[in-house]
């Protein structure tokens, strides 16, 4: 077995390893374990999506963790940032969510956060990891009364929009708003059209049939198509895409144009500063962020900084750094002083809250951030050599580099959750976006692929 935790836990095809049953079972007493060293009655949360595998994982986490005198909460299909509030909230040890986020029904993953509702330090994940793959806690096996329970708690959806809806400004309500929700037959299917509705939009929603299959298929933040047209067709003020675990957005804006991080960062970056909220005048991004992005919050005297790739980095940084907001392209963006972690639902709100706020169309506020050409190319890879130590591929880079001088810029990466290398090209000229994105692209397949 290779590395267990990559940038967003562990993941991999449902029932084959590492996302086996006997995996997950290793996991859950390796994580009950750790968390044993707390001095009272020990609980962990468990929550998922709403892949046909969460079953499976489910009850082998469970398994594994009774099996260490642990005690299991189990909260069902929830969104994974509902999960770290409910952790947070009920005092547990820790929380677990079984989800892929963003890939097919086919994979799972599982994701842990600590007691105060934050994702685990690397340090932690690696005392998990070493756990697992040794026979260190073997023999620890409690008997009789020791052993864990395991209890539903059914009121946890509740509690979660009530959170959700106590990070939209009182003042304000959505009356008046007509929005299409895209649940991607993922874990927001039940509470997100509730928290819009019950502050007064009209809500029309979307992809909200999970059948364990459907999951993130052809829908939702990674495929919003649908919605754009279910926008245009209803004359929708604003469209809302989340992921398959909840934590990413993506918008559309009355005219139908896909409104990604980068324009929700930066709309909620000017409206922050605005009134006041913007602490440090500071927005923590990735080297993912749009060169156009950069040139707005520049415009704005609003300052940046670069995290690694990943909003568990994201998070660090900003903590680092005391900004509060934060956030990727692809969606995940976090509000510091509303939540723990990204969570897709209010970053929702507070989009919606800067237009009510503004009485402004959407449209109009993303004006804000004008996007610069970018190709972004997936390579499936069968493995990751450290890419600096490939030098023809370094070569082709830097003189990619060199052509596009200071009118764009060059990123190739592994993915941290796929067998993927990403190669990505911005420029202020489409052409040669393309024509240097597609060359890299064919490189890397020729070293890596």
């Amino acid at each position: 077995m290779g590395k267990l935790f990559g940038t967003d836990g562990v993941r991999g095809v449902a029932n084959v390893e590492p996302m086996t049953a006997e995996i997950a079972i290793a996991i859950g007493r390796a994580t009950a374990h750790i968390c044993k060293r707390h001095r009272h009655r020990h609980r962990i949360v468990i929550g998922k999506d709403t892949r046909i595998s969460g079953y499976m994982l489910e009850t082998a986490l469970t398994a594994g963790i009774c099996s260490m005198g642990v005690d299991v909460l189990l909260v069902g299909p929830l969104p994974t940032p509902g999960i770290a509030f409910i952790t947070h909230s009920m005092r547990a040890d820790a929380g677990m969510v079984i989800s892929a986020s963003h890939n097919p029904y086919q994979d799972n993953g599982i994701k842990i956060f600590s007691r105060d509702g934050y994702k685990l330090p690397d340090e932690v994940e690696e005392e998990i990891e070493s756990l697992v793959t040794t026979e260190r806690i073997r023999d620890i096996r409690p008997t009789a009364a020791e052993i864990g329970k395991a209890y539903r708690i059914d009121d946890a959806m509740g509690r979660y929009i009530v959170f959700c809806k106590n990070t939209f400004p009182e003042s304000l309500t959505l009356e008046g708003l007509k929005i299409v929700i895209d649940c991607a037959h993922g874990a927001t299917y039940k509470v997100a059209p509730i928290i819009f509705s019950e502050l007064g939009a009209q809500v029309i929603t979307i992809n909200d049939r999970p059948n364990g299959l459907n999951i993130n298929d052809g829908c939702g933040a990674m495929h919003p198509d649908l919605l754009v047209k279910t926008v245009l067709e209803t004359r929708a003020d604003v469209g809302l895409a989340f992921d398959g675990d909840g934590d990413r957005l993506v918008a559309v804006d009355e005219k139908g144009l896909k409104l990604t991080g980068d324009y929700i960062v930066a709309i909620c970056a000017k409206a922050m500063k605005d009134c006041g909220m913007l602490r440090n005048n500071l927005v923590v991004t990735t080297p993912m962020s749009n060169y156009g992005f950069h040139a707005s919050m520049k415009s704005l005297n609003i300052r940046t900084e670069l995290a690694d790739v990943g909003d568990r980095y994201v998070l660090k940084t900003m903590k680092e750094s005391g900004s509060l907001l934060g956030g990727e392209d692809s969606g995940h963006i976090i509000f510091l002083h509303l939540h723990t972690t990204g969570d897709g639902i209010i970053s929702a709100l507070q989009l919606l809250a800067a237009m009510q706020a503004n009485e402004a169309r959407l449209s109009s506020l993303a004006n804000i951030i004008r996007i610069v050409p970018q190709r972004m190319i997936n390579v499936e890879v069968c493995h990751k050599p450290p890419l600096a130590t490939i030098a023809p591929l370094q070569e082709l880079i830097a003189q990619a580099e060199a052509e596009l001088r200071d009118k764009g810029r060059v990123l190739v990466r592994y993915s941290g959750t796929q067998s993927l290398c990403r190669v990505m090209v911005e420029s202020v000229d489409e052409a040669l976006t393309h024509r240097t994105a597609e060359r890299l692209a064919e490189a890397v397949k020729k070293y890596v692929g």
